[in-house]
């Protein structure tokens, strides 16, 4: 039986990972050691806090010449900006460097909302202005309530803009927003058991739906619109461009009727009987669920887990109105999520997702604690040759994941093509890129970066363990990897230490080097952990959370 009891004994090494990994984008030895021993409800909590933005708005160092700045806080019209798509990126810098920099579940939360609300920066949200605003919005719900960010999100200038909802007027009807809405943001699609009938809602209600949608317009230059609860701007109402007749649904929504208004502030109430229409809907809780236990927890969701963590997950939300974080800390604190609710070794939830190439990425910069250019003090090396030259254009794009931009509004398929999900992350086509991630952080001198394996051995890993080549392997496997590792992938990695020389060729090695300090005898045992760590997180195991 499954189940969502919280975790009665506190959090090993192996549980600790566990959680750290799938909870945040920050994934170091400190937190672990602070984890071990904690409870897990504990443990969970502690990763809820709101925390501030340590970079509160991206940075444009182009034109060299004359750079554009803090364009995002600027008065002018947001499309009086060249470089849009440039811009567009240096957002995605500006969301990632404080997802890394901070231990909360909130980014892990915001990207999540991201897969449910998807838009895709470079296919038609609009200026970069609007997709600051977007990814803002998005943090501001990650630890709150998502019917209300269900509102919200349809006045949002690049939603409207990317599903043409500000093309929708109540004599020319645009259907893009509605159809998505209930396909893929909210109840989804059910089987479809007749024409134009999708269990949970029909082509009818796409129909009314848009009609609700009309008249929510772009404001094209976020001067005066404001909103008043997370005082960001949005778009507007026109309400000569809103149809202010009733719509009546289907019976996939009990025929419910909702009275057309015709005015600014009565049209809102009109959207919120809408959404609160969706959303009382036993389908749509559990649509949300599905998704946060793929997220979270893994992609198979065997009829148990239906039964035992789906549909009581479901009802927490619906009696919690919505509220995210009750169904995530209850989740995340369960036995379910680490596995100790029956013993079917078969059916493990740690190790069993593939990590995207944001996690692998942010990884890897966390837990090795790589130095890449400070983007307050450094701001052309970080936004054009860190992020935008190399991981923005190579190394997301090459991996398969095109940094909030999905190739469509479903999404990326890791998180909804069946049966694959995440791992659709693999193909020929992605493998490279992922690859050479570390060997890339290691030599390309226009990264800026600084990746030292030798002081992260010295500092991480305890003296008695570095020295002997056996047990050093075996400890950076228990820091790197969800799970142990046995003899043979000991004596495998070591080779990478030792060549072909016995293991007293490390520990002479290593030990002259502690002795000395020096930049020679560095070189020496370095050479040795930048091939043995390269070598360890492209092996299958760290590909693995």
């Amino acid at each position: 039986m499954a189940s969502l009891n919280p975790l009665s004994s506190n959090l090993d090494l192996r549980k600790a990972k566990h959680l750290l990994r799938r909870a945040t984008y920050n994934y170091s030895k400190e937190q672990l050691d602070t984890f071990v021993g904690m409870s897990a409800t504990d443990a969970v909590n502690s990763l809820t806090a709101n925390v501030a933005y340590v970079l509160t708005e991206p940075y444009d160092p182009m034109p060299a010449s004359n750079p554009d700045g803090y364009w995002t806080s600027s008065n002018e019209h947001p499309n009086s900006f060249d470089g849009q798509s440039r811009k567009r990126a240096h957002v995605t810098a500006w969301w990632w460097h404080n997802a890394i920099n901070q231990i909360t579940i909130k980014y892990k939360l915001s990207f999540f909302l991201h897969t449910c609300f998807t838009v895709g920066k470079d296919s038609g949200v609009g200026a970069a202005s609007f997709f600051f605003d977007h990814l803002r919005l998005l943090d501001f719900y990650a630890l709150g309530n998502i019917k209300t960010l269900a509102k919200k999100i349809t006045l949002d200038n690049g939603m409207l803009d990317y599903l043409d909802n500000t093309q929708n007027n109540k004599n020319n009807p645009n259907e893009n927003y509605a159809r998505e809405y209930l396909e893929l943001f909210t109840i989804l699609k059910g089987e479809q058991i007749g024409e134009g009938n999708y269990t949970n809602y029909t082509e009818l209600d796409i129909q009314q739906a848009a009609k609700v949608f009309s008249g929510f317009k772009k404001k094209g230059d976020r001067n005066g619109d404001i909103d008043t609860d997370t005082n960001l701007p949005i778009g507007y109402i026109n309400a000569n461009r809103h149809d202010p007749n009733d719509k009546t649904f289907s019976s996939a929504f009990n025929n419910q009727t909702i009275l057309g208004r015709n005015t600014k502030e009565t049209i809102i109430e009109e959207l919120d009987d809408f959404v609160e229409m969706v959303f009382a809907q036993e389908a749509t809780a559990k649509a949300y669920c599905r998704k946060l236990y793929r997220y979270f927890v893994k992609s198979d969701i065997s009829a148990t887990a239906e039964t035992d963590i789906i549909t009581p997950l479901a009802q927490i939300l619906v009696n919690n109105n919505y509220e995210i974080l009750p169904v995530v800390t209850t989740l995340l604190a369960s036995e379910h999520f680490y596995d100790m609710d029956d013993d079917d070794n078969t059916n493990n939830t740690i190790g069993a997702i593939i990590k995207s190439p944001l996690q692998l990425l942010s990884e890897v910069i966390s837990l090795f604690e790589v130095e890449y250019p400070d983007p307050e003090t450094e701001q052309l090396r970080f936004y054009r040759n860190f992020f935008l030259r190399y991981i923005h254009i190579i190394y997301f794009k090459g991996s398969g994941m095109e940094f909030f931009n999905p190739d469509s509004v479903a999404g990326y398929p890791a998180y909804y093509q069946e049966p694959g999900f995440d791992r659709n992350w693999f193909s020929s086509n992605t493998l490279i890129a992922r690859y050479e991630l570390m060997r890339d952080l290691l030599t390309r001198n226009n990264l800026y970066t600084n990746l030292d394996t030798v002081s992260f051995v010295e500092n991480k890993i305890s003296p008695e363990e570095t020295k002997d080549p056996n047990t050093l392997v075996f400890a950076l496997a228990n820091l790197m990897y969800p799970e142990s590792i046995d003899s043979d992938r000991i004596n495998y990695f070591k080779t990478f230490l030792i060549g072909d020389f016995n293991d007293y060729y490390w520990t002479g090695a290593w030990l002259q080097y502690i002795n000395t300090h020096n930049e020679s005898d560095k070189n020496v045992v370095k050479t040795r952990l930048d091939s043995l760590i390269t070598t360890m997180v492209n092996a299958a195991e760290f590909q693995l959370m």
